[in-house]
Protein backbone atom coordinates (compact mmCIF):
# COMPACT_ATOMS: atom_id res chain seq x y z
CA UNK A 1 0.00 0.00 0.00
CA UNK A 2 2.79 2.43 0.92
CA UNK A 3 4.43 2.35 -2.51
CA UNK A 4 1.13 2.94 -4.29
CA UNK A 5 0.37 5.91 -2.01
CA UNK A 6 3.60 7.57 -3.15
CA UNK A 7 2.44 7.31 -6.78
CA UNK A 8 -1.01 8.64 -5.89
CA UNK A 9 0.71 11.55 -4.11
CA UNK A 10 2.71 12.43 -7.20
CA UNK A 11 -0.35 12.10 -9.46
CA UNK A 12 -2.48 14.31 -7.17
CA UNK A 13 0.16 17.04 -7.14
CA UNK A 14 0.48 17.00 -10.94
CA UNK A 15 -3.31 17.20 -11.32
CA UNK A 16 -3.67 20.17 -8.98
CA UNK A 17 -0.77 21.99 -10.65
CA UNK A 18 -2.46 21.52 -14.02
CA UNK A 19 -5.58 23.11 -12.53
CA UNK A 20 -3.54 26.21 -11.68
CA UNK A 21 -3.03 25.95 -7.93
CA UNK A 22 0.11 27.65 -6.49
CA UNK A 23 3.09 25.33 -6.80
CA UNK A 24 4.75 25.77 -3.40
CA UNK A 25 1.57 25.42 -1.35
CA UNK A 26 0.31 22.53 -3.48
CA UNK A 27 3.53 20.59 -2.89
CA UNK A 28 3.47 21.14 0.87
CA UNK A 29 -0.31 20.99 1.41
CA UNK A 30 -1.04 17.83 -0.58
CA UNK A 31 2.01 16.09 0.92
CA UNK A 32 0.91 16.90 4.47
CA UNK A 33 -2.65 15.76 3.71
CA UNK A 34 -1.35 12.42 2.40
CA UNK A 35 0.99 12.14 5.42
CA UNK A 36 -1.96 12.69 7.79
CA UNK A 37 -3.97 10.00 6.00
CA UNK A 38 -0.94 7.69 6.08
CA UNK A 39 -0.50 8.16 9.84
CA UNK A 40 -4.18 7.37 10.45
CA UNK A 41 -3.96 4.30 8.19
CA UNK A 42 -0.69 3.18 9.77
CA UNK A 43 1.16 3.49 6.46
CA UNK A 44 3.37 6.48 7.29
CA UNK A 45 5.92 7.05 10.05
CA UNK A 46 5.68 10.69 11.27
CA UNK A 47 9.37 10.53 12.18
CA UNK A 48 10.11 11.32 8.53
CA UNK A 49 8.62 14.80 8.98
CA UNK A 50 10.88 15.33 12.00
CA UNK A 51 13.72 15.77 9.51
CA UNK A 52 12.04 18.85 8.00
CA UNK A 53 13.59 21.46 10.37
CA UNK A 54 17.03 20.09 9.49
CA UNK A 55 16.23 20.32 5.77
CA UNK A 56 15.03 23.90 6.23
CA UNK A 57 18.14 24.88 8.20
CA UNK A 58 20.31 23.31 5.49
CA UNK A 59 18.55 25.42 2.86
CA UNK A 60 18.98 28.62 4.85
CA UNK A 61 22.69 27.98 5.41
CA UNK A 62 23.41 26.84 1.82
CA UNK A 63 25.83 29.44 0.47
CA UNK A 64 25.42 28.20 -3.12
CA UNK A 65 21.77 29.27 -3.16
CA UNK A 66 22.78 32.85 -2.33
CA UNK A 67 23.74 33.08 -6.01
CA UNK A 68 20.06 32.82 -6.99
CA UNK A 69 18.86 36.29 -5.84
CA UNK A 70 22.15 37.87 -6.96
CA UNK A 71 21.93 36.52 -10.52
CA UNK A 72 18.24 37.45 -10.65
CA UNK A 73 19.08 41.00 -9.51
CA UNK A 74 21.83 41.25 -12.11
CA UNK A 75 19.45 40.31 -14.91
CA UNK A 76 16.61 42.55 -13.72
CA UNK A 77 18.94 45.56 -13.44
CA UNK A 78 20.23 45.05 -16.99
CA UNK A 79 16.63 44.90 -18.19
CA UNK A 80 15.35 47.91 -16.22
CA UNK A 81 18.33 50.08 -17.20
CA UNK A 82 17.53 49.48 -20.90
CA UNK A 83 21.01 48.13 -21.58
CA UNK A 84 19.47 45.19 -23.45
CA UNK A 85 17.27 47.54 -25.48
CA UNK A 86 20.24 49.69 -26.47
CA UNK A 87 22.24 46.60 -27.38
CA UNK A 88 19.47 45.24 -29.63
CA UNK A 89 18.98 48.60 -31.34
CA UNK A 90 22.63 49.03 -32.22
CA UNK A 91 23.16 45.39 -33.22
CA UNK A 92 20.10 45.59 -35.47
CA UNK A 93 21.48 48.70 -37.15
CA UNK A 94 24.87 47.02 -37.57
CA UNK A 95 23.47 43.89 -39.25
CA UNK A 96 20.46 45.56 -40.84
CA UNK A 97 22.14 45.83 -44.24
CA UNK A 98 22.40 42.02 -44.52
CA UNK A 99 19.70 39.58 -45.51
CA UNK A 100 18.70 37.94 -42.26
CA UNK A 101 20.76 40.52 -40.38
CA UNK A 102 18.01 41.42 -37.92
CA UNK A 103 17.52 37.72 -37.16
CA UNK A 104 21.25 37.36 -36.48
CA UNK A 105 21.11 40.36 -34.16
CA UNK A 106 18.16 38.85 -32.27
CA UNK A 107 20.02 35.54 -31.76
CA UNK A 108 23.21 37.25 -30.55
CA UNK A 109 21.43 39.67 -28.25
CA UNK A 110 19.19 36.86 -27.00
CA UNK A 111 22.30 34.85 -26.15
CA UNK A 112 23.77 37.75 -24.15
CA UNK A 113 20.43 38.44 -22.49
CA UNK A 114 20.05 34.75 -21.61
CA UNK A 115 23.51 34.79 -20.07
CA UNK A 116 22.68 37.89 -18.03
CA UNK A 117 19.14 37.05 -16.87
CA UNK A 118 19.30 33.25 -16.80
CA UNK A 119 15.49 33.08 -16.71
CA UNK A 120 13.57 31.75 -19.72
CA UNK A 121 10.37 33.72 -19.15
CA UNK A 122 12.17 37.02 -18.67
CA UNK A 123 14.28 36.55 -21.81
CA UNK A 124 11.34 35.53 -24.05
CA UNK A 125 9.14 38.40 -22.83
CA UNK A 126 11.92 40.98 -23.14
CA UNK A 127 12.94 39.85 -26.63
CA UNK A 128 9.29 39.63 -27.67
CA UNK A 129 8.62 43.19 -26.60
CA UNK A 130 11.84 44.60 -28.05
CA UNK A 131 12.39 42.70 -31.29
CA UNK A 132 9.15 41.09 -32.50
CA UNK A 133 7.55 44.39 -33.64
CA UNK A 134 10.77 45.37 -35.45
CA UNK A 135 11.00 42.01 -37.25
CA UNK A 136 7.36 42.12 -38.35
CA UNK A 137 7.66 45.74 -39.53
CA UNK A 138 10.82 44.80 -41.43
CA UNK A 139 8.92 42.22 -43.47
CA UNK A 140 10.19 39.07 -41.71
CA UNK A 141 8.13 35.94 -42.06
CA UNK A 142 5.99 35.81 -38.86
CA UNK A 143 6.87 32.15 -38.20
CA UNK A 144 10.61 32.80 -38.56
CA UNK A 145 10.42 35.86 -36.29
CA UNK A 146 8.41 34.06 -33.60
CA UNK A 147 10.51 30.90 -33.75
CA UNK A 148 13.79 32.81 -33.49
CA UNK A 149 12.63 34.77 -30.46
CA UNK A 150 11.21 31.72 -28.65
CA UNK A 151 14.32 29.63 -29.31
CA UNK A 152 16.80 32.30 -28.24
CA UNK A 153 14.68 32.98 -25.16
CA UNK A 154 15.04 29.38 -24.00
CA UNK A 155 18.84 29.71 -24.14
CA UNK A 156 18.50 31.04 -20.59
CA UNK A 157 18.05 27.40 -19.60
CA UNK A 158 21.54 26.34 -20.75
CA UNK A 159 23.75 29.43 -21.23
CA UNK A 160 25.57 30.14 -17.95
CA UNK A 161 25.15 31.82 -15.55
CA UNK A 162 21.70 30.24 -15.69
CA UNK A 163 19.44 30.14 -12.62
CA UNK A 164 18.35 26.69 -13.79
CA UNK A 165 21.96 25.48 -13.71
CA UNK A 166 22.52 26.98 -10.25
CA UNK A 167 19.54 25.11 -8.81
CA UNK A 168 20.24 21.95 -10.81
CA UNK A 169 23.89 21.97 -9.76
CA UNK A 170 23.01 22.24 -6.09
CA UNK A 171 20.49 19.38 -6.30
CA UNK A 172 22.82 17.15 -8.32
CA UNK A 173 25.67 17.80 -5.89
CA UNK A 174 23.55 16.39 -3.06
CA UNK A 175 22.30 13.51 -5.25
CA UNK A 176 25.86 12.61 -6.28
CA UNK A 177 27.06 12.42 -2.69
CA UNK A 178 24.00 10.38 -1.71
CA UNK A 179 24.60 7.96 -4.60
CA UNK A 180 28.23 7.43 -3.60
CA UNK A 181 27.32 6.88 0.05
CA UNK A 182 24.73 4.32 -1.04
CA UNK A 183 27.55 2.55 -2.89
CA UNK A 184 29.59 2.54 0.37
CA UNK A 185 32.03 5.18 -0.93
CA UNK A 186 32.75 7.19 2.21
CA UNK A 187 35.16 9.64 0.59
CA UNK A 188 32.79 10.87 -2.13
CA UNK A 189 33.76 13.03 -5.08
CA UNK A 190 31.94 16.33 -5.46
CA UNK A 191 30.34 18.20 -8.33
CA UNK A 192 29.70 21.93 -8.14
CA UNK A 193 27.56 24.54 -9.84
CA UNK A 194 30.75 25.85 -11.45
CA UNK A 195 31.35 22.43 -13.04
CA UNK A 196 27.86 22.56 -14.53
CA UNK A 197 28.47 26.10 -15.84
CA UNK A 198 31.66 25.00 -17.57
CA UNK A 199 30.04 21.85 -18.96
CA UNK A 200 27.17 23.86 -20.45
CA UNK A 201 29.42 26.22 -22.45
CA UNK A 202 30.11 23.98 -25.48
CA UNK A 203 26.52 22.66 -25.89
CA UNK A 204 25.13 26.17 -25.39
CA UNK A 205 27.45 27.78 -27.94
CA UNK A 206 26.79 24.89 -30.34
CA UNK A 207 23.07 25.69 -30.16
CA UNK A 208 23.73 29.38 -30.80
CA UNK A 209 25.86 28.48 -33.82
CA UNK A 210 23.08 26.27 -35.23
CA UNK A 211 20.51 29.05 -34.74
CA UNK A 212 22.72 31.57 -36.58
CA UNK A 213 23.36 29.09 -39.39
CA UNK A 214 19.63 28.41 -39.75
CA UNK A 215 18.78 32.12 -40.04
CA UNK A 216 21.50 32.57 -42.70
CA UNK A 217 20.29 29.54 -44.68
CA UNK A 218 16.67 30.75 -44.62
CA UNK A 219 17.77 34.24 -45.69
CA UNK A 220 19.75 32.74 -48.59
CA UNK A 221 17.07 30.28 -49.75
CA UNK A 222 14.02 32.51 -49.08
CA UNK A 223 15.10 36.15 -49.26
CA UNK A 224 11.53 37.39 -48.75
CA UNK A 225 11.35 35.64 -45.36
CA UNK A 226 14.37 37.51 -43.94
CA UNK A 227 14.85 40.68 -46.00
CA UNK A 228 17.28 43.55 -45.62
CA UNK A 229 15.71 45.82 -43.01
CA UNK A 230 17.92 48.89 -43.14
CA UNK A 231 21.05 50.05 -44.90
CA UNK A 232 21.60 52.79 -42.33
CA UNK A 233 25.25 53.25 -41.45
CA UNK A 234 25.98 52.88 -37.76
CA UNK A 235 29.30 54.01 -36.29
CA UNK A 236 31.29 51.12 -34.87
CA UNK A 237 31.84 53.23 -31.76
CA UNK A 238 28.11 53.15 -30.95
CA UNK A 239 27.96 49.39 -31.36
CA UNK A 240 30.99 48.82 -29.16
CA UNK A 241 29.64 51.23 -26.54
CA UNK A 242 26.48 49.16 -26.20
CA UNK A 243 28.09 45.72 -26.69
CA UNK A 244 31.23 45.85 -24.59
CA UNK A 245 29.81 46.71 -21.12
CA UNK A 246 27.39 43.76 -20.80
CA UNK A 247 29.84 41.46 -22.62
CA UNK A 248 32.63 42.49 -20.25
CA UNK A 249 30.35 41.92 -17.24
CA UNK A 250 29.37 38.42 -18.40
CA UNK A 251 33.01 37.62 -19.21
CA UNK A 252 34.13 38.70 -15.73
CA UNK A 253 31.38 36.66 -14.05
CA UNK A 254 31.99 33.49 -16.06
CA UNK A 255 35.75 33.98 -16.31
CA UNK A 256 36.16 34.22 -12.57
CA UNK A 257 34.35 30.88 -12.21
CA UNK A 258 36.28 29.22 -15.05
CA UNK A 259 39.71 30.11 -13.68
CA UNK A 260 38.72 29.25 -10.13
CA UNK A 261 39.10 32.81 -8.84
CA UNK A 262 35.56 32.89 -7.47
CA UNK A 263 32.72 30.56 -6.56
CA UNK A 264 29.41 31.01 -8.43
CA UNK A 265 28.04 32.86 -5.40
CA UNK A 266 30.99 35.27 -5.30
CA UNK A 267 30.77 35.75 -9.08
CA UNK A 268 27.04 36.46 -8.74
CA UNK A 269 27.87 39.22 -6.24
CA UNK A 270 30.33 40.71 -8.74
CA UNK A 271 27.68 40.49 -11.45
CA UNK A 272 25.03 42.24 -9.34
CA UNK A 273 27.38 45.09 -8.41
CA UNK A 274 28.67 45.32 -11.99
CA UNK A 275 25.11 45.62 -13.35
CA UNK A 276 24.44 48.46 -10.92
CA UNK A 277 27.64 50.22 -12.02
CA UNK A 278 26.72 49.88 -15.72
CA UNK A 279 23.24 51.24 -15.03
CA UNK A 280 24.71 54.17 -13.09
CA UNK A 281 27.17 54.98 -15.90
CA UNK A 282 24.33 54.99 -18.45
CA UNK A 283 22.22 57.12 -16.09
CA UNK A 284 19.27 54.89 -16.94
CA UNK A 285 18.28 53.73 -13.47
CA UNK A 286 16.21 56.33 -11.59
CA UNK A 287 14.97 55.53 -8.12
CA UNK A 288 11.58 54.17 -9.24
CA UNK A 289 13.24 51.68 -11.61
CA UNK A 290 15.68 50.59 -8.91
CA UNK A 291 12.76 50.02 -6.55
CA UNK A 292 10.94 48.02 -9.24
CA UNK A 293 14.08 45.94 -9.86
CA UNK A 294 14.43 45.17 -6.14
CA UNK A 295 10.74 44.25 -5.87
CA UNK A 296 10.95 41.94 -8.90
CA UNK A 297 14.06 40.28 -7.46
CA UNK A 298 12.32 39.78 -4.13
CA UNK A 299 9.21 38.27 -5.75
CA UNK A 300 11.14 35.81 -7.93
CA UNK A 301 13.48 34.81 -5.09
CA UNK A 302 10.60 34.24 -2.67
CA UNK A 303 8.86 32.10 -5.29
CA UNK A 304 11.97 29.96 -5.79
CA UNK A 305 12.58 29.38 -2.08
CA UNK A 306 8.94 28.73 -1.25
CA UNK A 307 8.93 26.03 -3.94
CA UNK A 308 12.14 24.65 -2.43
CA UNK A 309 10.47 24.43 1.00
CA UNK A 310 7.35 22.79 -0.46
CA UNK A 311 9.53 20.34 -2.39
CA UNK A 312 11.37 19.41 0.83
CA UNK A 313 8.05 18.45 2.45
CA UNK A 314 7.06 16.44 -0.64
CA UNK A 315 10.42 14.67 -0.71
CA UNK A 316 10.14 13.55 2.93
CA UNK A 317 6.56 12.30 2.55
CA UNK A 318 7.34 10.57 -0.76
CA UNK A 319 10.27 8.81 0.89
CA UNK A 320 8.15 7.91 3.92
CA UNK A 321 5.68 6.14 1.66
CA UNK A 322 8.48 4.09 0.14
CA UNK A 323 8.49 5.95 -3.15
CA UNK A 324 12.28 5.94 -3.45
CA UNK A 325 12.48 2.15 -3.13
CA UNK A 326 9.67 1.77 -5.64
CA UNK A 327 11.41 3.98 -8.22
CA UNK A 328 14.77 2.31 -7.59
CA UNK A 329 13.30 -1.15 -8.07
CA UNK A 330 11.56 -0.02 -11.26
CA UNK A 331 14.75 1.37 -12.81
CA UNK A 332 17.10 -1.42 -11.79
CA UNK A 333 14.70 -4.06 -13.13
CA UNK A 334 14.14 -2.24 -16.41
CA UNK A 335 15.31 -3.85 -19.69
CA UNK A 336 18.23 -1.99 -21.20
CA UNK A 337 19.89 -1.19 -17.90
CA UNK A 338 21.22 2.32 -17.49
CA UNK A 339 20.41 3.27 -21.11
CA UNK A 340 16.76 2.26 -20.75
CA UNK A 341 16.47 3.99 -17.36
CA UNK A 342 17.99 7.21 -18.69
CA UNK A 343 15.68 7.23 -21.72
CA UNK A 344 12.62 6.79 -19.51
CA UNK A 345 13.73 9.57 -17.14
CA UNK A 346 14.38 11.95 -20.05
CA UNK A 347 10.96 11.18 -21.54
CA UNK A 348 9.21 11.72 -18.20
CA UNK A 349 11.06 15.01 -17.60
CA UNK A 350 10.23 16.15 -21.15
CA UNK A 351 6.51 15.48 -20.60
CA UNK A 352 6.53 17.06 -17.13
CA UNK A 353 8.07 20.17 -18.72
CA UNK A 354 4.62 20.78 -20.26
CA UNK A 355 2.97 21.23 -16.86
CA UNK A 356 5.81 22.06 -14.44
CA UNK A 357 8.43 24.80 -14.55
CA UNK A 358 12.13 23.94 -14.30
CA UNK A 359 12.17 24.87 -10.61
CA UNK A 360 9.53 22.30 -9.67
CA UNK A 361 11.17 19.61 -11.81
CA UNK A 362 14.58 20.39 -10.33
CA UNK A 363 13.36 20.25 -6.72
CA UNK A 364 10.77 17.47 -7.04
CA UNK A 365 11.83 15.04 -9.79
CA UNK A 366 15.63 15.26 -9.90
CA UNK A 367 16.14 14.41 -6.18
CA UNK A 368 14.08 11.22 -6.75
CA UNK A 369 15.71 9.94 -9.95
CA UNK A 370 19.14 11.60 -9.69
CA UNK A 371 20.73 9.35 -7.03
CA UNK A 372 19.43 6.20 -8.78
CA UNK A 373 20.88 7.15 -12.18
CA UNK A 374 24.16 8.30 -10.62
CA UNK A 375 24.45 4.98 -8.76
CA UNK A 376 24.19 3.31 -12.17
CA UNK A 377 27.39 5.08 -13.26
CA UNK A 378 26.25 8.23 -15.10
CA UNK A 379 28.45 11.33 -14.98
CA UNK A 380 26.68 14.05 -12.93
CA UNK A 381 27.80 16.88 -15.21
CA UNK A 382 26.60 15.04 -18.32
CA UNK A 383 23.29 14.20 -16.62
CA UNK A 384 22.78 17.81 -15.55
CA UNK A 385 23.37 19.22 -19.03
CA UNK A 386 21.13 16.55 -20.58
CA UNK A 387 18.31 17.47 -18.18
CA UNK A 388 18.76 21.21 -18.87
CA UNK A 389 18.73 20.70 -22.67
CA UNK A 390 15.78 18.33 -22.38
CA UNK A 391 13.77 20.90 -20.43
CA UNK A 392 14.78 23.62 -22.89
CA UNK A 393 13.33 21.50 -25.70
CA UNK A 394 10.19 20.79 -23.67
CA UNK A 395 9.60 24.50 -23.02
CA UNK A 396 9.73 25.08 -26.80
CA UNK A 397 7.52 22.18 -27.95
CA UNK A 398 3.88 22.79 -29.01
CA UNK A 399 1.23 22.84 -27.82
CA UNK A 400 2.18 23.29 -24.15
CA UNK A 401 5.69 24.78 -24.17
CA UNK A 402 6.09 27.60 -21.64
CA UNK A 403 8.10 29.76 -24.05
CA UNK A 404 5.21 29.69 -26.54
CA UNK A 405 2.80 30.99 -23.90
CA UNK A 406 5.23 33.73 -22.85
CA UNK A 407 5.58 34.98 -26.44
CA UNK A 408 1.84 34.64 -27.11
CA UNK A 409 1.22 36.92 -24.13
CA UNK A 410 3.28 39.80 -25.56
CA UNK A 411 2.78 39.29 -29.32
CA UNK A 412 0.31 41.38 -31.37
CA UNK A 413 -3.15 39.87 -32.04
CA UNK A 414 -2.45 39.65 -35.78
CA UNK A 415 0.28 37.05 -35.15
CA UNK A 416 -1.58 33.71 -35.08
CA UNK A 417 -0.63 31.04 -32.57
CA UNK A 418 -0.19 28.59 -35.45
CA UNK A 419 2.62 30.79 -36.82
CA UNK A 420 4.43 30.57 -33.47
CA UNK A 421 4.04 26.79 -33.46
CA UNK A 422 5.36 26.47 -37.04
CA UNK A 423 8.25 28.79 -36.32
CA UNK A 424 9.67 26.78 -33.42
CA UNK A 425 9.70 23.41 -35.20
CA UNK A 426 13.12 23.86 -36.95
CA UNK A 427 14.64 25.00 -33.66
CA UNK A 428 13.22 21.96 -31.85
CA UNK A 429 14.93 19.76 -34.46
CA UNK A 430 18.23 21.58 -33.83
CA UNK A 431 17.93 21.08 -30.08
CA UNK A 432 17.16 17.39 -30.57
CA UNK A 433 20.27 17.11 -32.74
CA UNK A 434 22.39 18.63 -29.95
CA UNK A 435 20.76 16.30 -27.42
CA UNK A 436 21.55 13.32 -29.67
CA UNK A 437 25.14 14.52 -30.12
CA UNK A 438 25.52 14.86 -26.36
CA UNK A 439 24.07 11.37 -25.85
CA UNK A 440 26.43 9.83 -28.40
CA UNK A 441 29.48 11.86 -27.35
CA UNK A 442 29.33 12.81 -23.63
CA UNK A 443 32.70 14.69 -23.77
CA UNK A 444 30.76 17.60 -25.29
CA UNK A 445 29.75 18.30 -21.69
CA UNK A 446 32.47 16.61 -19.66
CA UNK A 447 35.70 17.42 -21.51
CA UNK A 448 35.97 21.14 -20.67
CA UNK A 449 35.37 20.77 -16.89
CA UNK A 450 37.94 17.95 -16.75
CA UNK A 451 40.44 19.95 -18.82
CA UNK A 452 40.12 23.03 -16.59
CA UNK A 453 40.41 20.97 -13.41
CA UNK A 454 43.39 19.16 -14.88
Amino acid sequence: MEGSLSLWLFAAICLLLMLGFPVAFTLAGVSLAFAAFGVIAGAFDPAFLAAFPGRLFGTVTNTTLIAVPLFIFMGVILEKSRIAESLLTNMSRLFGGLRGGLGLAVVLVGMLLAASTGIVGATVVTMGLLSLPSMLRGGYNPSLAAGTICATGTLGQIIPPSIALVLLGDVLSTAYQQAQLNLNIYNPKTVSVGDLFIGALIPGLLLVGLYLLYVLVVAWLRPAAAPVVSREHVPLRDVLASLLPPLLLITVVLGSILVGAATPTEAAGVGAVGALVLAWIKRELPLERLQAAMQDTLKITCMVFMILIGAAVFSLVFRGFGGEELIHGFFTGMPGGVVGATLVVMLVIFLLGFILDFIEITFVVVPIVGPILLMMGLDPIWLGIMIALNLQTSFLTPPFGFALFYLRGVSPPELPTSAIYRGVLPFIIMQLLVLAALWIWPPLATWLPAAIKG
